[in-house]
């Protein structure tokens, strides 16, 4: 890419002691920019023009001469590389030559990455807030994978704990034996016994350790059943999401481990207090929290660390990614404190990514109460509006391709932005055919497939010299950002774990897609050909693009 020619030519120069700086595209001031001058100017005894000027009469003697027209410094010691039509518009042949593969990188070759993320719990249901987990990393997943790493996906679930006992309390108060017990049922059932606790603590407590030590055939029973139906449901909805996953781990494997771990280390990372064992998390600057309650049972933290051992076991990994809300990052803050004192390899390896809250009109949501917002509910709702929009187009497969719409409208959502804000979902905005949504995203690639399909020729025919030949017009603005914006934006999110950066570009590239659209024939004159070319070079860019964010791409909409 020219923008890492730009970086290794500017290393060269000033060797290997420079300070970091970026190379970036800017806003109305040139192709790329670079603060390589204000970043190292003090270190060579310069104020940053100087340094500016001496590394631009440097660098017109260097290897990105081939594509860069001019430089120009600018404010207080910017340096604006300006590219020549020839390069930008040669790019939209390689777009097409690489077709599925552009903006592919092997930056990770090499790499092992193991990502754990959704983590819907058995005997709840499957919420806007899995939705959330599941949407960012699906994308984080895609995306590392496209840095050429191999990329595991893992899915870690409470089958055991107070939430199972609360669950099959309730279906022994509701349930008869006729009763076909559906996944609605198991998180009624949740609610029966969650709201019935108070009152009922022992007989729920008693449950739980019958869960635990497998002494209870009736309860065996309920419980073997439950977990059926929970997992079989959560993959109905996992394909309507496009996820799968690797690996599936779950508390009754990791609880026994966990409990081993912490017990070995108890007296050096671990004390007893009350009855209990605890992290004594104010030594290191956190807070204190539990391992083994009072009853010899490890918490979420014990089984924690299990996990981690059990991960490395099933795959050896060079990163975990591990994908939840931010409700827990403190949680995870003292997890990873303790990993660090018992797995100090294992903590180096493993990175917490957080997300926001997914907040929709209807409030706050409690499983507790059964005021929840079930993932495939809002999928549903979403579904019925888009149905309403296309009732009068003339679309094969009507049903999925409002679904797709639908799932576009809230994966795009909650990827527009970085991924530690709150998001407040608002319905019609979701799903906009104009504007700032994922309905607009895939009308703008159904449109690319539209125009192609008009067409007498293919563009594919005139990959040669037609790309790269002069127009007799400026440089547009759609193919400035089709010039290797893709690929610069995989690396971003790729380094920052934020695919709002693919997002934010799509959203671009549409933008100016639909203004070229706008302002120029594309059929049926003396540019036909190269302008098919950039048509199909959008879509290519669009569907890769969206490919990476899990977001679907219907033909016709």
């Amino acid at each position: 890419m020219i923008k890492e020619t730009i970086r290794k030519e500017i290393m060269k120069i000033l060797g290997a002691d420079a300070r970091d700086f970026v190379v970036e595209k800017p806003i109305g001031f040139g192709d790329y920019a670079t603060n390589v001058a204000m970043m190292n100017a003090r270190d060579r005894g310069q104020n940053p023009k100087e340094l500016a000027e001496f590394l631009v009469s440097e660098l017109g003697r260097s290897e990105i001469n081939f594509a860069v027209e001019k430089m120009e410094i600018a404010g207080p010691g910017f340096i604006n590389f300006y590219l020549k039509d020839e390069t930008v518009r040669g790019h939209i042949g390689e777009i097409l030559e690489k077709g599925t593969e552009y903006g592919k990188n092997s930056s990770e070759a090499e790499k092992k990455v193991i990502i754990e993320y959704t983590d819907p719990n058995p005997f709840k249901e499957f919420h806007v807030g899995h939705l959330m987990t599941n949407t960012l990393g699906e994308a984080i997943s895609r995306i590392i994978s496209a840095s050429g790493a191999e990329v595991k996906r893992a899915c870690y679930q409470g089958d055991v704990g107070m939430h199972v006992a609360k669950a099959i309390y309730g279906l022994r108060m509701t349930m008869t034996d006729n009763t076909t017990i559906t996944a609605a049922d198991l998180g009624k059932a949740y609610s029966v016994g969650a709201q019935a606790y108070d009152e009922h603590k022992t007989e729920i407590q008693e449950i739980n350790k019958k869960i635990y030590d497998r002494s209870d055939p009736e309860i065996n029973k309920i419980y073997d059943e439950g977990k059926k139906i929970s997992l079989e449901y959560f993959e109905h909805i996992y394909k309507k999401l496009g996820t799968h996953f690797d690996y599936y781990f779950f508390e009754s494997e990791t609880g026994v481990l966990g409990k081993q771990i912490v017990e070995e280390n108890l007296g050096k990372v671990f004390q007893k207090s009350d009855g209990a064992v605890i992290f004594p998390g104010e030594e290191h600057g956190l807070h204190t929290r539990v391992f083994l309650n009072s009853e010899g049972l490890p918490t979420y933290e014990a089984k924690e660390l299990g996990l981690a051992k059990i991960k490395n076991e099933a795959y050896q990994y060079d990163e975990s990614i591990i994908v939840t809300a931010n409700e827990v990052n403190d949680y995870f803050q003292v997890l990873l404190r303790a990993m660090s004192l018992v797995f100090p390899d294992l903590e180096k390896r493993t990175k917490h990514i957080s997300h926001g809250m997914l907040r929709l009109p209807t409030g706050k949501m409690s499983s507790r109460t059964g005021d929840v917002i079930t993932a495939e509910s809002l999928i549903s709702a979403l579904s019925a509006m888009v149905m309403n929009k296309i009732a009068d187009r003339e679309i094969e497969h009507k049903g999925k391709v409002a679904e797709e719409i639908a799932i576009a409208g809230i994966k795009y959502s909650i990827l527009k932005q970085s991924p530690g804000k709150d998001i407040i979902f608002d319905f019609e905005k979701a799903l906009s055919f104009e504007g700032d949504s994922g309905a607009y995203l895939q009308y703008a690639y159904v449109r690319t497939q539209s125009i192609l399909r008009k067409a007498e020729i293919s563009p594919r025919a005139v990959l040669g010299e037609s790309p790269r030949t002069a127009l007799g017009e400026p440089v547009s603005a759609l193919e400035k950002a089709l010039f290797e914006g893709l690929p610069n934006a995989v690396v971003l999110a790729r380094k920052e774990l934020s695919p709002n950066y693919i997002t934010t570009y799509l959203t671009e590239v549409c933008r100016e897609f639909n203004a070229y659209y706008e302002q120029n024939q594309i059929l049926g004159n003396e540019h036909t050909e190269y302008r098919l070319a950039l048509v199909e070079a959008v879509g290519i860019v669009l569907k890769n693009g969206l490919t990476l964010l899990g977001i679907p791409t219907p033909e016709k909409m």
